[in-house]
């Protein structure tokens, strides 16, 4: 009896994410698991303070934290009829990875229209290897975002500032 020692196949190496994000790959926030609220002030003022439909929010987790993104498709009746989206250009770690800055853009879906930088805050509420939990806002000034993009509220709700809060749980990588 002899005895044979099959081949061995070298797998290539599991790429690796930034340690403060979950691993490599798409995650996507449904529905249900994604919660955008739209408030505008006028001073110390709330004048709009109402519920946004994310229908689209994804999480993708690049082996380089430069190319990582956070997209945001929102849509709902505050915005009369428009959609607003937020692309980030890059995420950023503070604090030992229990804040994420997110420097992007605010945009309409028109694509000859400028769009208006902001910049997204989270503070992770809970990480896994496979799941993202995350709260935070960005503030954008409505002036610059009017003149910019011809995004209006309405003629009823003045605004000097508007500030988006997210709420979301990017889970199950595509």
């Amino acid at each position: 009896m002899t005895t044979r020692t099959p081949p061995t196949a070298t797998l290539p190496p599991v790429p690796e994410g930034p340690a403060w994000l979950p691993g490599p790959g798409t995650y996507m926030a449904t529905g249900d698991r994604c919660v955008v609220e739209l408030t505008a002030r006028l001073g110390p003022l709330v004048t709009l303070r109402r519920r946004l439909t994310a229908d689209e929010a994804a999480l993708t987790v690049a082996p380089s934290a430069a190319d990582c993104v956070l997209s945001l498709k929102l849509t709902g009746a505050a915005l009369g009829g428009e959609a607003l989206s937020f692309v980030s250009t890059a995420v950023e770690p503070e604090a030992q990875g229990s804040r994420l800055r997110l420097p992007g853009e605010l945009a309409t879906a028109d694509p000859t229209v400028p769009a208006v930088p902001a910049t997204l805050t989270l503070r992770v509420v809970e990480r896994t290897d496979d799941s993202l939990l995350v709260l935070g806002a960005t503030r954008v000034p409505y002036g610059p975002l009017r003149r910019s993009t011809g995004f209006t509220l309405s003629r009823t709700r003045p605004a000097d500032r508007l500030r988006l809060l997210v709420a979301a749980e990017f889970t199950c990588p595509v």
